[in-house]
């Protein structure tokens, strides 16, 4: 109690307590220790013993989940317009002016995601320490791979590229355009499947009487905003191939987008080391994948495009993105299941008391 003293004082019930016991690292094995059978019955003890001035306060109500606010809802929808206007805008220019197109509208879109990201559900809690530069650098480079990598990867291994992509559909190098699109325009149902989440887990958080039942409560909670999330994103990606005349990528695509929703969702709640590792991860194994189709060029090197090649061969250049995006999207999920599900994840920062 001494050590938590602090907690202790400011707690206006045993779950905030335990929750905050959790993030400092208490497990039932150490409530042990101090003759409890788990972490909640340690914190009620510590509850009754602190003494406070006035009257005990009564367990709080059900927090008032604030409503969406008009500014991030506008800001979650800005990056997907502004990406449509600029595959318009490709469309309908030739030459210099399409790059010039293409480059201001990369520019206007990455800087709209940003502000999405910064404000709303999004955005990370005040105290969250993340290596911002670096996840924003790897995130970067998945979306520039599911817009370039497959056409870059299937040209180099048939012995190209001969010039850059152009954005046209005949180009020797193609553009996938149209997972790009869907997957800028899922930033709006991420972050309504996020602030959803994030409700309905604070209202649990009040009404639960123990850290294994809140547990128990908000695993299946988070498995459906995830499969409603993947849901949303397959149904803008049959929209954007269907309007664009591209061929339907679901594996890669949905791989991508799992990955990306959860590493932002775990962010948010202040586990920010293994995105930042899996992101990292992730793009380091595709361009690795890249680096050993030219690097087989060299005199003796044929070797070293026997994986990437075999694995185009059998399931096609898609596969790389739909391995790796896959894999890592897995292991964020197996993580998020174990810490999304502490009540230490969701209790309220002195900023949003």
């Amino acid at each position: 109690m001494h050590r938590h003293r602090d907690l202790c004082e400011r707690a206006v019930d045993p779950l905030e307590i335990a929750a905050g016991l959790e993030a400092h690292g208490v497990t039932d094995r150490t409530a042990a220790r101090f003759r409890h059978r788990d972490v909640f019955s340690l914190a009620e003890e510590m509850y009754a013993r602190m003494p406070r001035d006035g009257e005990t306060p009564t367990p709080p109500a059900p927090q008032a989940t604030s409503r969406p606010r008009a500014d991030w809802v506008l800001l979650t929808l800005l990056p997907g317009a502004l990406c449509t206007a600029t595959v318009v805008g490709l469309h309908l220019t030739q030459g210099r002016p399409r790059l010039t197109v293409a480059v201001a509208g990369a520019l206007a879109v990455a800087v709209a995601l940003r502000a999405a990201l910064a404000r709303g559900p999004l955005a990370p809690r005040p105290d969250t320490t993340a290596p911002a530069t670096a996840a924003r650098t790897w995130t970067c480079w998945l979306l520039a791979y599911a817009l370039l990598g497959d056409g870059l990867l299937r040209t180099a291994l048939a012995g190209g590229p001969d010039g850059l992509p152009d954005g046209t559909p005949n180009a020797p190098w193609p553009l996938a355009i149209a997972p790009v699109l869907a997957l800028v325009w899922a930033c709006a149902p991420a972050a309504w499947s996020t602030y959803a989440f994030t409700a309905r887990c604070r209202r649990k958080l009040t009404a639960s009487r123990g850290l294994e039942d809140f547990a128990a409560s908000v695993r299946p909670l988070l498995l459906t905003t995830f499969a409603l999330f993947l849901c949303a994103l397959a149904g803008l990606l049959a929209l954007t191939s269907v309007t664009l005349e591209e061929p339907t990528a679901y594996a890669p695509t949905l791989a991508l987008g799992s990955l990306l929703l959860l590493a932002r969702l775990l962010t948010t709640h202040r586990f920010t080391h293994a995105p930042a590792v899996i992101l990292t991860a992730t793009a380091t194994a595709q361009a690795m994948a890249l680096a050993t189709v030219f690097a087989a060029r060299l005199p003796g090197c044929d070797v070293l495009a026997v994986p990437v090649q075999t694995l185009a061969d059998t399931w096609g250049p898609a596969s790389v993105q739909t391995l790796t995006c896959g894999t890592g999207a897995l292991i964020l999920l197996l993580h998020a299941t174990r810490t999304l599900t502490r009540a230490s994840a969701h209790a309220p920062t002195e900023e949003q008391r």
